[in-house]
């Protein structure tokens, strides 16, 4: 899992005019546990993969303006109706669940995910 975490992080960070920096949190032994993307407007973005195939893609804007950003496959029997369910967008707040367009590797969400919030920046600051 450290290689795919690395990679991540080396994606995220090719992102120059959104990111600020990155921090690769790591359990007690050592595996690691989530990277942490702080970005250029005072948020921050968490990033969870596991062996399993689970992930959790989360964009944090809460202090800044009340809103989060989340694509995550967790199968919460609320979303079931959504078409593309386990796999499921958090547009704004934590209710508002939409279909997901995420990629199916790590490499790809990633990009995809940080294309999102570069888009989503550009677009508050114009």
């Amino acid at each position: 899992m450290l290689e795919i975490y690395l990679s991540l992080e080396s994606i995220a960070r090719e992102f120059k005019e959104a990111v600020v920096g990155t921090r690769l949190f790591r359990l007690p032994s050592g595996e690691p546990a989530k990277l942490r993307i702080e970005l250029v407007d005072g948020s921050f973005a968490d990033v969870w993969i596991s062996v399993s195939g689970r992930y959790s893609y989360h964009w944090n804007r809460f202090e800044i303006d009340g809103t989060i950003y989340r694509y995550d496959n967790a199968p919460h029997k609320v979303w079931s109706h959504v078409t593309t369910f386990p796999h499921h967008f958090h547009n704004k707040n934590e209710k508002m669940v939409i279909e997901s367009d995420m990629p199916s590797t790590p490499e790809m969400q990633m990009k995809h995910f940080m294309n999102f919030i570069r888009k989503t920046l550009v677009r508050m600051d114009g």
